[in-house]
């Protein structure tokens, strides 16, 4: 039977999900097994360069060891896969990645996040990003598609020391495109908050309800189906001159695509629209590869995966 309090005995990560939290999960209650998939990764400098000093992965997620493909000679590449269909109803997923100072660290999925279809509870994902003083990551998982009827919530939260520089990506596909399934999911959000030395930095939500508020309306996504965001988290850095460059390396694309300057100083915005994911990863990968030659005077890695 349904309860007045959360399932898991976790208060729901936003008051939008509240309402979902008390409702019983019928095939795998939340907290059984499968049900809370956990990721650690830690990377650390050494001499020979970057390396992965840490690993623990519980399902859906897995790690099949590094890549040492990327075109910075000190930085090593995890691509997290996943041996099931995807994100289902009651899943609540904790990540956490570690990067140390001076270490350069590139984290990937293997392949697009799909977000299957619910009738009851919700899913949820916390990510927790770590990077130490004078460290560097990039963060730029594939899309995630969220099916109809689905209830997803995505909180991350990133921590810079000193010196340190992230790059932070996310790329929303509204359903099954080629199947004509368009914002008929229920319910999704995602929350990026930065955190530096001296505090706050900047706070991002995506949220979008399509049974509350239509998303193609004009001012929200209008004719565009797929939204993208890459965020450049460079304290003390020229934002300014930075944006101005991403921006025009993004301009020209096919995708609706700019940057502007995050307030506090903390780096710099890219918003892309299309009506294919692959437009709009183009896009944020112009934009990725622009900034990573800025941050680390290296081009971004290749966007295609095999």
């Amino acid at each position: 039977m349904a309860t007045d309090r959360p399932v898991d005995g976790i208060a729901p990560p936003h008051p939008a999900f509240e309402s979902y939290a008390a409702e019983p999960v019928p095939q795998a209650a939340v907290g059984a097994p499968g049900k809370e998939g956990v990721l650690e990764l830690r990377f650390a400098p050494t001499a020979a360069g970057t390396r992965l000093v840490h690993d623990y992965a519980r399902v859906p997620f897995h790690v099949s060891g590094t890549l040492g493909h990327d075109p910075h000679p000190d930085a090593e590449t995890v691509f997290v896969q996943s041996p099931t269909g995807g994100i289902a109803q009651g899943d609540r997923l904790d990540v956490t990645v570690e990067v140390e100072g001076d270490a350069v660290a590139h984290v990937s999925t293997g392949a697009a996040t799909k977000v299957q279809s619910m009738s009851c509870n919700y899913a949820a994902a916390e990510t927790r990003l770590e990077v130490g003083t004078g460290g560097h990551l990039d963060y730029v998982p594939e899309p995630t598609i969220v099916n109809a009827d689905a209830r997803y919530c995505n909180e991350l939260s990133l921590t810079l020391e000193d010196g340190a520089t992230a790059v932070v990506g996310d790329v929303v596909v509204p359903g099954r495109l080629a199947r004509g399934e368009r914002f008929a999911f229920e319910r999704y959000l995602s929350r990026l908050t930065v955190t530096g030395p001296d505090g706050l930095l900047v706070t991002d939500t995506t949220h979008l309800a399509p049974g509350e508020r239509d998303p193609t309306v004009a001012g929200v996504l209008d004719e565009f189906e797929v939204y993208g965001t890459l965020y450049v988290l460079a304290p003390n850095r020229d934002t300014a001159a930075m944006s101005d460059a991403i921006h025009a390396a993004v301009d020209d694309g096919e995708a609706c695509a700019g940057a502007a300057e995050l307030p506090n100083g903390a780096g710099v915005s890219v918003r892309a629209l299309a009506g294919r994911s692959e437009t709009v990863q183009a896009a944020l990968h112009l934009a990725w590869d622009r900034a990573r030659r800025t941050l680390l005077d290296a081009p971004a890695p290749a966007g295609r995966k095999y």
